[in-house]
Order: structure tokens, then C-alpha cells, then sequence
């Protein structure tokens, strides 16, 4: 026989004076979460109370109604309310309403307390987004929001953005079919379509983590902090009508601008008007560019103005400033720890001085209007001008003395035409000096000699300067010095020297974007700028006895930057034909290379280098690129992306490889190489990637590993063969 359902019996409600309550102690509650009772109290003030107590009777030892109840669950809110009685916005005897469970029941009052923590259910992100918006449709602002609910604005904006991702997302979402942080990652951009072109390439994909996603969704933008974008301004840009897109989740270095076009016209156009500007200096010619490549004066000469002198004004206030300085220096000086306020004070005296002692370069005006200016900005979108270059056409003809049509070459870059312009003008016709003419009068004026003497003269004096320097090592070292300062500082094709000897600044005719900025590049910019201040380059016979006068150290710190322009380490195309570098040359060239390498101890992760797609990964097979993760974190890493497309397993590569110092071939000490190879064959050597670990795990040897085809895919065979076994 069927047993009759039970009917459901509810427990009563009434309203209980406030003083007739109190806690129980069988509340299971005793770690504070959540909500504070002040912000709850706020709340029940401001909304009233939404959920009655669940009280009990309190009985006396007879067992009998005290009139008193007890509170297991509901707590928390018997404490906000105990606060507003406390701070006399409720009164004592105020009624609440309760739930009024019978004395005798069978539930014990911790089973009460703990099903009414336990059961209920938090509110799903999803719902609480979109009661946010239905709250400001209705016209609370984002600040009334907050208050409201005791977030922050900041909270509330991010919830209401939230809603803006595409709806066929949001019900993805709901359905547990992405996490938060996904869901999140797509509002960095308002383009419902593309949010969800970018969720399905990568929902089926075992990346699907939050970065990625941002990362192909802002792949067609330009950050914030690029420099473009910190060199027009972000100001600028909004009111042209460029729109910025932000991530209210986490920090975003000012977000993206998404109209990459405007942001390349306004580049353009601030810096056309930057050279308009300069047009009033007088200069010949003003080139814009937004990215000028490494080396972009060689071949021209640079104008060494004068420094302009402070006003009496600055100079007052520079002194006032070092005063301070030094004053605060001096106190400090001693102690263990400077304040804060007073380490800032320090930078700020500093940064002031150094602006007033950064003074504008005063230009011969004649000078000027032959020179011109680059006009750009740096990595940090800082306008740079560089003023005062002299292209070779533009240099002032140089009047040798000689006739032109005596039949001999008086090129202006060759250093004797230069030499024999010292002598005056010499004129001539048909071939001869016009002082060999019959009919030619001596009316007693001193003319030039002729050309032909003059280089039969010269030609004993050259010998005697060359048996005299052999003698002479301390002033040949300061003529080598002088000509190697005139090739490295003078770029220009005019200038002249009496010594043969030279050294020719290499230009990198391919070089990657990034060269221009990398740590080595500023390094050498910077000890060029030093020198190029130090050195009085506008006098011949000053830089002489600027010199002659240096000590043995900065002579030979001088001597080696100089040189150091000349190093040529460049991989070229061989021509079969003759024309260019030879096969044997090239092969000649990198080792001398290698040996300059360990010589100068190089390590080009300590220079800076390291694998990105566009610098490397993205323009070798993939093949390359899961060996370049498997040499550099193990096989596990490389399996991680050896099923990926082109594009996402160089991307992945990057961030694999960041920090772990892996080179390819041709960035590898030839040294460390070989002995990497010795180790290898004694069972005890490590990755070739390895530059300093020579007892690692034992991998592949050298020469199972095959060069760039970049490296030797123009070379001979034999040539390609001499570099492999090097």
C-alpha cells in the first residue's frame, strides 16, 4: 500500500521587538567574509531589511517561553541592526520580522544555521552585469551604483563593460563554455564581429588563454605607449576622431588606438610642421622621417657649432640651483638613508641644472646654408632634431690652383688636390702654365708655381715625412689618431689628409627595425656624442694639440672607437664575377670575426639580442623553430607547438625563448662552438645554445645541426663547407 505524502508544515512569522532578540551561540558562523556589518547596516538602512531572522524561543531551566529568542541563523544581520540601535538610528523596541521556529522541533537550530549558509546560491557574474546595466538604464549613474552596493565606480565600469561583448558570447559564457577571464579578455574591443571571429579560431585551439585572446584581438591596433602614438599625443588623436580601445581588467598601458591610418597621418603632419618651423633658420634642406635607420649620416659631414652662452638670468639661476644642491648634499652626505622628499628635491635640482646646461648650438650661417636637418623622434616619441649635416654635393667647390684642362685629375676628394689648393690658383692653357707662354711679359707679380714642379717638390718631401714618422712613434700614433677622427667624426668625401691610412664606417645596407634601438646601437651613439663633444673638430690644428696633449689611456679609449667603426662582420652575396667580396674573402672576413669576437669576449645575449617572430622566428621554417624550443627548453616545450600554424608557432616560440638565451648558429661564438663540440664528444656536453654550461646534458653535436639557409644559400659549396666545419 502507497504511504501518503506528508504535508508540509512552515514555520510562522511575526514581528519581534529588536530588545527581545539575541545570538545564539549555535550560529556555525564565526570567521568573518564577506559584506562588513557597516557596510550591511548602511545597506539595511537604505533598502530595509530583505530577509527575516530565523529565531527559536529561549526557555527557562523548567522549559518553559522566556519571551526571549535566540537567533542561529541571521546573524550577521542581527548585528547591523544591533550597530544602527547603537548609533540611535533604530529604535530598541523596533519591530523585526522573524521566522519564529517551534521550541520542540526536531531540527537543531546549527542544522537551521548551517543549510541557510550552505544553500543558498551567489548571484552568477552574467546576472549581476546585467542588473548593473538595467540599473543605469533606469538612471543611476555608475557612482550611485557603487554606493549602492559598496564597489567602487571602477567595479561598475567593469561590469558594464562586460556587457558590451558580443551576446553570442555571453551565452557561451553562461553555459560554462568559457571562464570570466576569457570573457573579460574580449572587451578590449567594442567590434561584436571580430570578438567573435577571434573566438572561433581559437575555441577549438589549445591556446585559449586570456593573452592570446587579447593579443589577436589588438593585433591590427597600436598601443598607447608606442612611441607614434606618445609622440602625437593620445589627446591629439581622440580629437581627430581616433577611438582608443581599453581594458578595464588589467593594466593596458593606456589601451590601444585602433585607427592605425589617422594615427600614421598625424605623425606625418606634426612632423611636416616641425620642419616648417626650422625653414625660418636658414637651413638648405629639412628630411622628416619617423624612423631614420642606423647610421643615416654616413657619408656626410658634420657641422660643430659653438655652444650658446647662458644669460645672466640662467646663470643666476643655475648657480641658485647647484647653491641648493649642494647645500642638501652635504647635510645628507652622512646619513644612512635619504628621505624620500629629499631624494626627490636632489632629482629635481638635477634635472633643472642639466636642462640649463643643455644650450642650443650656435652654426656659422654660411655653414647653415649649405647643412641641413633630420627631423624625427625616438623610441620614447621624443621630437629629436639633428641639426647641421653637409651632403657632399653641397660642399663648397674646392679651388685647387691647378688649370683643368692640363690634362690631370683634381678631384675634390683627393687628399693632394687638397694640399695643392694651398698654393693659389694656378692657370693654364693649352696644357701649359700660362707662364711658359712665348708671348707671356713678367711684369714682376709672384705667380703660382706649376703644377708640375709642385708635385716633383712634394714628392721629396713625402719621403722625408716618411723617414722622419718611422722615427717618431708617439706623434705617428697622433697622426693616425688625427686622420681616424677626420674618417670617423667627418663623414664626408671633401675631407683630406696627408696619411693614406683610414678607416671607412661600415653601412648595414640590411638591417632589421629594431637595430637602430638596440642597447649596443645607444652605447656607441652615446660614446660618439661624448667624443664628438670633446673633440674641437672645427680647427685641424687645434685637434692636433688636443691630441697630442691627451693621456695614454684616452688616446687609446680614442683610437679604438675609431676603429672601431671599421669592423665589418657582415655576411654579403658572393658574385662568381668579381665584382663584390670573393668567396675566400668572405670566408677571410668571418674568421677574422670570430677571432675579434673572443678576443673582445663578445656575447650577443649580453648585447641585447633575442629571438622574436619579426627579428627571426617568423622568417625560418618551422622546422627551425621547434628545434630553436627544443634546444632551449626540452622536447616537452617543443611538442607544446610543433602542431601550430606558421604565424602562432612563432609568436609562441617568442614568448618560450624570452629570457632563456638561446642564439642561433651564426650569432654563436665559433670558440664556445668548438669547444661545446669537444665536450659533446667526451659524452659530456650540453646545448649549443649554451654559451657558458659546457657540462649540460648531452644533446646533439654541431654537426647535426645545419646552418641558416640564408647563411650559405649563395655561397659556393666549398665556401659553405669552410663555414659549417668553422
Amino acid at each position: 500500500m502507497a504511504k501518503a505524502a506528508q504535508n508540509v508544515t512552515l514555520s510562522p512569522s511575526r514581528d519581534i521587538a529588536f530588545d527581545r532578540l539575541v545570538l545564539s551561540q549555535s550560529n556555525v558562523r564565526r570567521i568573518k567574509s564577506g559584506m562588513s556589518v557597516e557596510e550591511l547596516a548602511e545597506d539595511i538602512a537604505r533598502r530595509g531589511l530583505l530577509q527575516s531572522l530565523n529565531v527559536r524561543p529561549v526557555l527557562d531551566e523548567a522549559g518553559g517561553e522566556t519571551g526571549k529568542f535566540e537567533i542561529p541563523a541571521g546573524g550577521r544581520r542581527f548585528q547591523a541592526l544591533s550597530l544602527l540601535v547603537k548609533q540611535k538610528r533604530l529604535a530598541k523596541t523596533a519591530p523585526i520580522p522573524c521566522i519564529v521556529r517551534d521550541a520542540g522541533s526536531a531540527i537543531l537550530a546549527e542544522d537551521d544555521s548551517l543549510a541557510e549558509n550552505m544553500q543558498r546560491v551567489a548571484l552568477h557574474p552574467l546576472d549581476q552585469f546585467r542588473a548593473f546595466a538595467a540599473l543605469r538604464e533606469k538612471g543611476l549613474g555608475d557612482e550611485a551604483i557603487a554606493a549602492a552596493f559598496f564597489v567602487t565606480p571602477h567595479v561598475v565600469r567593469q561590469r558594464l563593460k562586460l556587457t558590451s561583448v558580443a551576446p553570442a558570447l555571453l551565452d557561451v559564457y553562461a553555459e560554462d563554455g568559457m571562464t570570466l577571464e576569457q570573457l573579460m579578455a574580449f572587451t578590449v574591443t567594442s567590434d561584436t564581429a571580430r570578438q567573435l571571429q577571434v573566438w572561433e579560431a581559437v575555441k577549438g585551439s589549445w591556446n585559449k588563454e586570456p593573452y592570446a585572446i587579447r593579443r589577436m584581438l589588438t593585433e591590427t591596433s597600436v598601443r598607447a605607449s608606442d612611441r607614434r602614438a606618445v609622440f602625437v599625443g593620445i589627446e591629439a588623436y581622440e580629437a581627430a576622431g581616433g577611438t582608443v580601445a581599453r581594458d578595464l581588467f588589467q593594466g593596458d598601458d593606456g589601451g590601444w588606438l585602433e585607427d592605425v591610418a589617422l594615427l600614421e597621418r598625424l605623425v606625418g603632419e606634426k612632423l611636416q610642421a616641425v620642419a616648417q618651423a626650422l625653414v625660418a633658420e636658414g637651413w638648405k634642406w629639412v628630411e622628416v622621417a619617423a624612423d631614420l635607420p642606423y647610421g643615416f649620416g654616413y657619408g656626410l659631414r658634420r657641422l660643430s657649432g659653438e655652444a650658446a652662452a647662458m644669460s645672466e638670468a640662467e646663470a643666476a639661476e643655475h648657480a641658485k640651483l647647484l647653491a641648493e644642491y649642494q647645500a642638501l648634499d652635504a647635510e645628507w652626505s652622512e646619513a644612512d638613508e635619504i628621505p624620500a622628499d629629499i631624494d626627490a628635491r636632489l632629482s629635481e635640482l638635477a634635472d633643472a641644472m642639466e636642462a640649463l646646461e643643455t644650450r642650443p648650438v650656435i652654426f656659422d650661417p654660411v655653414e647653415i646654408g649649405r647643412a641641413g636637418v633630420f627631423v624625427t623622434f625616438d623610441r620614447e616619441g621624443k621630437l629629436v632634431l639633428h641639426r647641421g649635416y653637409v651632403r657632399p654635393e653641397d660642399e663648397a667647390p674646392i679651388e685647387t690652383g691647378v688649370n683643368p684642362d692640363d690634362g690631370i685629375d683634381h678631384g675634390a676628394s683627393d687628399g693632394q688636390g687638397a694640399a695643392i689648393s694651398a698654393y693659389g690658383t694656378v692657370i693654364t692653357s693649352a696644357g701649359q702654365p700660362l707662364s711658359a707662354l712665348p708671348d707671356e711679359e713678367d711684369d714682376g707679380a709672384l705667380k703660382p708655381l706649376p703644377e708640375r714642379l709642385v708635385m716633383e717638390l712634394t714628392a721629396h718631401r713625402t719621403l722625408a715625412l716618411r723617414e722622419a714618422l718611422g722615427r717618431s712613434p708617439e706623434v705617428a700614433l697622433t697622426l693616425l689618431l688625427l686622420k681616424l677622427v677626420t674618417d670617423t667624426f667627418r663623414t664626408s668625401s671633401s675631407s683630406g689628409s696627408c696619411l693614406e691610412a683610414s678607416v671607412r664606417p661600415v653601412y648595414m645596407a640590411a638591417q632589421a627595425p629594431d637595430l637602430k634601438d638596440s642597447a649596443v646601437a645607444q652605447a656607441i651613439e652615446e660614446r660618439h656624442a661624448a667624443w664628438e663633444t670633446e673633440l674641437p673638430l672645427g680647427d685641424d690644428a687645434g685637434l692636433w694639440d688636443y691630441l697630442t696633449a691627451l693621456d695614454a689611456a684616452s688616446r687609446l679609449s680614442l683610437l679604438a672607437h675609431c676603429l672601431s667603426q671599421g669592423v665589418n662582420a657582415l655576411h654579403e652575396r658572393v658574385n662568381p664575377y668579381g665584382a663584390g667580396i670573393s668567396a675566400s674573402g668572405l670566408t677571410r672576413r668571418m674568421k677574422h670575426a670570430d677571432m675579434l669576437a673572443k678576443a673582445v669576449d663578445l656575447d650577443m645575449v649580453e648585447a641585447g639580442w633575442e629571438p622574436t617572430a619579426e627579428n627571426y622566428l617568423s622568417r625560418v621554417p618551422k622546422v627551425r623553430i621547434v628545434e630553436a624550443v627544443r634546444e632551449a627548453k626540452g622536447e616537452g616545450a617543443a611538442q607544446l607547438i610543433d602542431h601550430l600554424k606558421k604565424t602562432e608557432m612563432a609568436t609562441e616560440a617568442e614568448r618560450l625563448l624570452k629570457g632563456s638565451g638561446w642564439l642561433p648558429e651564426v650569432l654563436r661564438r665559433a670558440d664556445l662552438v668548438a669547444l661545446q663540440g669537444e665536450a659533446s664528444t667526451e659524452g659530456q656536453g650540453g646545448d649549443v645554445g649554451d654559451r657558458d654550461d659546457l657540462t649540460a646534458d648531452p644533446v646533439e653535436t654541431l654537426e647535426d645541426i645545419d646552418l641558416p639557409a640564408f647563411l650559405v644559400s649563395d655561397l659556393p659549396p666549398e665556401t659553405a663547407q669552410m663555414i659549417a666545419a668553422e
